[in-house]
């Protein structure tokens, strides 16, 4: 099964939907309650990234017997340092998102802790590609 998202850049009235809809789609299959969370977490903390720094993206999720396979495109200005966007803690968020409680530098760390595999392509100019698998069946990393 596979779902496809479009990602609206800077409206979080939309965030946060195709991380909801993986969910329930993962729910309707029967899917381990672990890995679903696990699933969920990884989707939403890429998907807000796409909102906040990139102007939206392209969210696809792609269920297979024993794994979810995540991929989001986003079509930003990229990450210049992906070493330091990987510490917890570190954000380029301007401040009228972290006023809304966003940006707190907790994205990246957090999908790499609830993804089994985690590729990050970026560079600066060219947008972010993120893509997760999560195992299924496999509850807490």
């Amino acid at each position: 099964m596979k779902l496809r998202f479009e990602v609206s850049g800077e409206d979080f009235s939309l965030a946060g939907r195709a991380s909801t809809e993986l969910k329930r789609a993962l729910g309707r299959l029967g899917i381990d309650p672990g890995a679903v969370r696990r699933a969920a977490v990884a989707m939403y903390e890429a998907e807000i990234n796409m909102v906040i720094h990139a102007g939206g993206g392209v969210a696809e999720a792609e269920i297979l017997p024993d794994r979810v396979v995540l991929v989001l495109a986003d079509r930003g200005p990229g990450i210049p340092n992906l070493e330091l966007a990987m510490r917890e803690g570190w954000s380029t968020a301007a401040d009228r998102f972290r006023e809304l409680g966003f940006g707190a530098g907790m994205g990246l760390p957090n999908m790499k802790r609830n993804a089994d595999e985690l590729r990050v392509e970026s560079s600066p100019g060219s947008g972010t590609t993120v893509t997760m698998t999560i195992l299924l069946g496999k509850g807490a990393p």
